[in-house]
């Protein structure tokens, strides 16, 4: 198509069809906006004049600017408005029968040359495509919302599409400010694709009781830098509407980890759909409000287990990037630190990287030089765990090799004083197993920091079924004198972040096998349309492709579910020595230094 898409139908004007119009209106396009319900109409042309003069308070536009975008915004009750349009944009419900009877109405109106976009994200383009007169010109149109914010906009083709179409539409993507990714048609497309998997296991680990909901959402916040843990994330999108997405790609897929978990169901026939009923898997001061009210399911207040083992002094194991990290972390909150490594000169190496880590902060004004000098002088380093003998917390940060550990925490049991606690930081192994190495099961537990470890908040804290009360409460007690933020969880393969982090990534890799979208729209989707700091590739690639084969194989041994099974490019790949920057290729190639 030779000329602009300037006159624009959006039919459905909810939260998504409102954002569309307003996104195309204030880009200078006349915009026709249909909704049987009158009450949702008045509601668009409020939110649009409602963020119209914020943009003006923000000095974004002029009043005059205003002034033209709201006039380029009619609304009406019927289809019959659309008979002008260049391009209509359907966002009714999620439903077949609905968006087919809006398609075969408007098939009757509008002109042969127009343009019919879906904005379904779950359902087929193709078989709505299929019951229209022109499926030649019918192609999906997928914002995120809000509309007016998330810059990724999927442009989906069926096998029916016409390519004009597809290149009329994705120039007007670029136009309205957004980033086109061009894919084809199947349920969830790239990002929801993704999203969804990953949120339906959250939900299904919720269900099982293997961590609180607060546990689940605060490990993946901070964990992995997400802006909403998943269970928070699901009640704002609509519980419903999750489950409607989840059995379209379950039909497609017949991947057991795209079928709906049972809680979805229960949650959306009780009525129990999210925000927008005020209630989902947390509960809302209201319908429709985003502020979370205690319920009975809110933990109770700290101080009511049991009391931890006094700690002072601690020992950290080894001498990589992890050890080190964790080292500085105690020694900043003050804590006496041995760190003890395989020779003196690997202890004083690791704690020359914590004086280099330390000069950092300094230099970026978030230490003082006295804070500095302080912290590093409370690290010991030594050349042997036999500096461990008086240490209150002992904490290992060796090779992820349950033989290593075991070997590690049966000296740990020999040097160490009664009492001490004994803590692993792996993030995959068995916990129990590397308690059983010892004499004192009961003072094992496990403490996965995640790196680096001075920066991120997170701690994942594994208790096995053998680790006293008092034990776990000391953990607790150390992560929030460290100001970490600890959340609880059983001992099994990937524990929280990890178990939903890596299925999802692995998904991507698939994606990637199946030729459906390149490593560039998938990143792009990943980090545009769901807000991830990091697309799926750029994080494999730095936490290293054979580190991600180890996980994906621990999680589908223990799981034994074939849609955990490592995607063979990323086996290849490793087995090729692609490990990602480390080694500098991995899924993409980068500079050596």
């Amino acid at each position: 198509m030779d000329t602009p898409l300037s006159t624009i139908a959006v039919v459905g004007l909810g939260t998504m069809g409102t954002g569309i119009a307003e996104v195309l209106a204030r880009s200078g396009r006349e915009v026709i906006g249909i909704d049987t319900d009158e009450a949702a109409a008045r509601r668009a042309v409020a939110s649009l004049e409602a963020s119209t003069a914020r943009a003006v308070e923000r000095g974004r536009i002029t009043e005059e600017e205003r002034r033209d975008a709201l006039a380029r915004f009619r609304t009406f009750s019927g289809l019959q408005a659309a008979a002008d349009a260049e391009l209509v944009i359907e966002v009714v419900p999620e439903s077949y029968e609905i968006k087919q009877q809006v398609f075969r109405e408007l098939d009757a109106i509008v002109s042969p040359a127009t343009i019919l976009a879906t904005g379904t994200n779950a359902l087929s383009v193709t078989r709505l495509a299929a019951e229209s007169q022109r499926p030649e010109r019918v192609l999906g149109l997928h914002f995120f919302n809000p509309a007016p914010a998330m810059k990724l906009v999927e442009v989906v083709s069926s096998v029916l599409t016409a390519p004009p179409a597809v290149e009329a539409v994705t120039a007007l993507a670029r136009l309205l400010g957004k980033e086109p990714v061009a894919i084809g048609d199947r349920p969830g497309f790239v990002a929801d694709g993704l999203l969804f998997g990953y949120l339906n296991q959250a939900a299904a680990m919720y269900e099982a009781n293997y961590a609180t909901r607060e546990d689940i959402d605060a490990a993946m916040k901070l964990g992995c830098g997400l802006p909403m843990g998943p269970l928070a994330l699901l009640d704002l999108i609509g519980i419903d509407t999750a489950r409607t997405v989840l059995e379209a790609m379950y039909s497609s897929s017949h991947d057991r980890l795209h079928a709906p978990a049972p809680v979805l169901g229960q949650l959306a026939s009780a009525g129990l759909t999210g925000r927008k009923a005020g209630r989902g898997f947390y509960t809302y001061a209201e319908p429709g409000s985003q502020t979370v009210v205690p319920d009975a399911l809110t933990p109770a207040p700290r101080g009511t287990e049991a009391a931890g083992r006094t700690v002072r002094s601690v020992g950290v194991a080894g001498s990589g990037t992890m050890a080190s990290g964790i080292a500085e972390v105690f020694a900043k909150a003050g804590y006496d630190v041995v760190l003890a490594a395989r020779g003196q000169e690997k202890a004083d190496l690791a704690k020359a990287r914590i004086a280099t880590s330390l000069d950092r902060s300094v230099a970026k004004g978030r230490l003082s030089g006295q804070a500095r000098d302080e912290a590093l002088g409370r690290i010991a380093a030594a050349a042997s765990l036999d500096a461990f003998a008086e240490v209150d917390l002992a904490v290992e940060a060796v090779a992820e090799d349950l033989l290593v550990k075991q070997e590690l925490f049966a000296t740990l049991d020999k040097v160490c004083r009664p009492g001490a606690v004994l803590a692993t930081t792996t993030s995959s192994l068995p916990v129990v197993a590397i308690a059983r190495a010892t004499g004192r099961p009961e003072d094992v537990v496990g403490m996965h920091f995640f790196n680096p470890a001075p920066a991120m908040k997170l701690v994942e804290v594994v208790r096995t079924v053998l680790t006293a009360d008092e034990v776990h409460a000391t953990v607790h007690e150390v992560c929030h004198a460290v100001r970490k933020h600890p959340v609880d969880c059983g001992d099994r393969a990937g524990f929280i972040v990890n178990a939903l982090l890596f299925p999802y990534l692995n998904n991507a890799i698939k994606m990637v096998e199946e030729h459906y979208a390149s490593l560039d729209d998938i990143d792009a989707a990943m980090r545009l349309g769901g807000g991830y700091p990091m697309g799926p590739f750029e994080l494999l690639d730095v936490v290293g492709l054979d580190v991600s084969l180890a996980i994906e194989k621990v999680l589908h041994n223990e799981f034994r579910d074939p849609g955990l099974a490592p995607a063979p490019l990323l086996e290849h790949l490793v087995a090729a020595g692609c490990l990602g920057r480390k080694t500098g290729r991995g899924f993409r190639e980068y500079a050596r230094r």
